[in-house]
Formats: C-alpha cells, sequence, structure tokens
C-alpha cells in the first residue's frame, strides 16, 4: 500500500518515544505523514511548546495530516469539549491554537470530538451549544480550506456520536442553519465496526460527508490482520467511492512500532 496516503497517528505509535522524537521515527519508517490527539496538556499551551511541536514535524520533513482540538482529560474520561457550556473558555482559547497551527503547519484536518453527556445539561443544550461553535468556525474553514471533523467513537458510554449517522445528522443540522463551516465525518473503521455501523454501508451512503479515515483492526484495536475487520476491502471501497484524502494509521501496535507496519506489504 502506498504510504503516501497513509498518516501515522503519532499519539498512539511510536509511543516508547518522546512526543517530539515521533515525527522523525515516522519519517525513518518511510512516512511523509503524522497525525496527533491533542499534544499539549491545556487548551493554550506555552508559545515555547507550540514552537517545539512545529519545529519537530518541520525537522522531520512531514506534514501535520490532522490534529485534535483539545478535548479536556483524556486521561480521566472526557472526550472533546464541543458540546459542553461549561468550557466556553477552553474553546475560545483553543481555537485561537488550532488557527495558529494550521498556518504554521499546513495542516487542514481537525478533530472536534463532540464531548460527552452531562448530567447537569440536556441533550438538547449541549447540541445547541455544538451548532453554534460549529457555526462560528466559518472564519477559520473558510480563510485556511481547512476542515473540522466530528467523529463517532466507541467504548465511551456518555458519547452521543456512536455511529456515522449520529455525526451526519450534527453536519446537516448545521448546514440546515445556514453555516458556511467545512464540517466533514471522519470514519474511523475501527470505532464504527465495534459499534456495530456496517462499514460498507457508511462508505456508499456517506462517502460524500467523509473528510478523513483511520483505521485498526478488531478486536485489540492493533494493525490490520491482527483481528477480523475486512480493512483492505474497505480501504478498496473508499477509494472507488472518489475518496481521495489520507488514511490515519490509529492502532496500538502489538509488538513493536516498527513491526507494526509489517502488514502494508500484504496490501496492495
Amino acid at each position: 500500500m502506498d504510504r503516501t496516503r497513509l498518516s501515522v497517528n503519532c499519539s498512539i505509535i511510536f509511543t516508547e518515544l518522546p512526543l517530539l522524537d515521533r515525527p522523525r521515527a515516522a519519517a525513518a519508517a518511510g512516512f511523509s505523514a503524522v497525525e496527533f490527539w491533542w499534544p499539549f496538556v491545556d487548551a493554550r499551551p506555552q508559545t515555547r511548546e507550540l514552537d517545539d511541536f512545529v519545529h519537530a514535524i518541520d525537522d522531520a520533513g512531514v506534514s501535520l495530516g490532522g490534529l485534535n482540538f483539545f478535548a479536556g482529560d483524556m486521561s480521566a474520561g472526557e472526550r472533546g469539549i464541543l458540546s459542553s457550556p461549561t468550557r466556553a473558555r477552553d474553546f475560545v482559547d483553543n481555537v485561537e491554537v488550532i488557527q495558529h497551527l494550521a498556518e504554521a503547519t499546513g495542516c487542514r484536518v481537525f478533530n472536534a470530538l463532540y464531548g460527552n453527556r452531562l448530567a447537569d445539561e440536556s441533550p438538547e443544550a449541549q447540541d445547541a451549544v455544538a451548532l453554534e461553535r460549529l457555526a462560528g468556525l466559518a472564519s477559520f474553514t473558510d480563510a485556511t480550506g481547512a476542515s473540522v471533523v466530528l467523529e463517532p467513537l466507541s467504548a465511551m458510554a456518555a458519547y452521543p456520536l456512536l455511529r456515522a449517522s449520529h455525526a451526519v445528522s450534527v453536519i446537516d443540522a448545521l448546514r440546515a442553519s445556514g453555516a458556511t463551516t467545512k464540517v466533514e465525518l471522519l470514519a474511523d473503521f475501527y470505532h464504527l465496526a465495534v459499534n456495530g455501523d456496517d462499514v460498507s454501508k457508511v462508505i456508499r451512503t456517506f462517502g460524500s460527508y467523509i473528510g478523513h479515515v483511520q483505521i485498526a483492526d478488531a478486536p485489540g484495536r492493533n494493525e490490520p490482520g491482527t483481528g477480523e475487520l475486512p480493512i483492505g476491502a474497505w480501504l478498496e471501497e473508499l477509494t472507488t467511492g472518489g475518496y481521495q484524502g489520507r488514511v490515519g494509521l490509529e492502532y496500538k501496535p502489538l509488538s513493536s512500532s516498527t513491526e507494526s507496519f509489517a502488514w502494508l506489504s500484504t496490501m496492495a
């Protein structure tokens, strides 16, 4: 498989290395693009942290193919702040940083994790907050040509976007409001399959919504070939359907990071 169409998620691969050494490791393994979850602790990191991150990518000679917005404390179970009424300041601060990183790196895919349902807020109120914030990103996406992607996730009972149709419903509601923000679907084949989505049907039905793709096998969330998912067939269907973007490798290497790329030689 052509590695130029792939991006290595350096928040889950090459974790045996310090974070800023991982882009160079991806380049040494033959890849030209990397992606990350939010690689900082805070929504608005210090300038030095941002500069070091950008330099690590530039020095490695790779491009930044995707980046998550600040998602809160993921180790504590948070999965995004897009729909959280209580995180307005963090969201505003983070958007400013995202804009800076888009300009500094040329990254054009940004994953805004939706956020868990909160016990003291109604789902309708949270959805309204999410739509308002997505609409407010129009100037960012219009100016840069970047896409904001929405990702269904698995293994989080409080996270409301479980299937592709859930994310598409948000996108359709945004479009119906008249907002011009470029918002697309992040089709993570692992999460969709684990949640019971028919991935082939997702590709056929929602192919025009897909702005980014990520892969891992199931069970285990390891590299392709270690589980039961027909990832090769899905990637062929994706290409046949006209998808031209990158495919993010977002899996946990079964053994070493370098050895986890062996499956590429078996897939056309």
